[in-house]
């Protein structure tokens, strides 16, 4: 992830810098944030307050968070629980959609064998990752499986939600 922080009204100094750097890295193991997303951040100072601006446009959402507080450190790091705060919300939201949709389905089995069945194609560029990037992946958008290429085989691998709870994996030979 790139970040560019500009400061208005005060200068952005190396451990300004250095503080904000590590704690948006610390991001990654909640979500995954492509190399090519730009983070933005804002350092505003006023008389007696600091306001810090965070924006992290992602695949999936756009994540933003401000902060006034009387010390920048102190604002950094609430800014930095704000945006943790948000990514949780966003993968319960999207557990729970995934839950919802799996009951309603069940409970609505109209299947009809005289209906002709709509089927879907997509192609995909499998990209290579381990197998928790892979998990965090595949519920971030919502899916039940994941195809990606693993790192330490170098092969296509099937990541996939099991209906009893858990995860199974699929290895190619």
């Amino acid at each position: 992830m790139k970040i560019n922080i500009v400061g208005k009204n005060v200068s952005v100094t190396q451990g300004i810098q250095d503080k904000i750097k590590k704690k948006l890295s610390g991001l990654n193991k909640y979500v995954i944030i492509d190399e090519n997303d730009v983070c933005n951040v804002l350092i505003r100072t006023y008389p007696t307050k600091q306001k810090i601006e965070v924006t992290i446009p992602t695949k999936f959402a756009i994540l933003r968070a401000e902060v006034v507080d009387t010390d920048l450190y102190n604002a950094i790091d609430k800014v930095i629980d704000k945006l943790e705060d948000q990514i949780r919300r966003q993968k319960t939201r999207l557990e729970r959609k995934h839950r919802d949709s799996l009951a309603e389905n069940l409970l609505n089995d109209e299947f009809d064998q005289e209906e002709e069945i709509e089927v879907k194609t997509k192609s995909i560029v499998p990209t290579e990752m381990d197998l928790e990037e892979a998990i965090m992946k595949m519920e971030l958008l919502g899916h039940d499986f994941f195809i990606y290429i693993d790192d330490e085989t170098k092969k296509v691998a099937v990541v996939y939600k099991r209906t009893m709870g858990g995860y199974g994996l699929i290895e190619t030979e």
